[in-house]
């Protein structure tokens, strides 16, 4: 018999692979069911940090509209680590597709998730995505790849 921990690890697998296809669809409907209401996302986009649900959603918005239909969105190596009623989760994601503008687009992001069972339902309560940074000359580094 399988135990809570990999029950619930198995069900933040699902909600993610959820995640995933719904953000490479451009389904904000779907991308919201994500998140809970007070989350405070470290987002790639400014400001240095969004709080609430309305927040990353504009953000998500944000990221649909400059992209062409569908987006690439791939994630690898998903690590998850869950406790009782909270679970942590990092990957490296890939974007990649046609910006509106017909340039294409193909980068790397570092995504870390912590996880809160609300009623029931793991939600993304933190959310933190950046790409690294040559220090000396303060520019994000865009072509490193896994």
């Amino acid at each position: 018999m399988a135990t809570r921990h990999a029950v619930d690890e198995a069900d933040i697998r699902r909600r993610i692979g959820d995640l995933v296809e719904a953000i490479s669809a451009m389904d904000l409907d779907t991308v919201k069911l994500a998140y809970a209401p007070d989350i405070v996302s470290f987002d790639i986009e400014p400001p240095l940090q969004h709080v609430g649900a309305a927040a990353k959603w504009h953000n998500w918005m944000s990221f649909f509209t400059v992209y062409q239909r569908p987006v690439g969105y791939e994630m690898r190596d998903l690590t998850i680590a869950v406790g009782d009623d909270v679970a942590f989760a990092h990957s490296l994601n890939r974007v990649a597709g046609a910006l509106q503008n017909g340039t294409g687009a193909d980068y790397w992001v570092r995504w870390t998730a912590c996880f809160r069972k609300i009623d029931g339902t793991w939600l993304i309560a933190h959310d933190h995505v950046s790409v690294p940074l040559d220090v000396a000359s303060g520019r994000a580094l865009l072509d490193l790849k896994p």
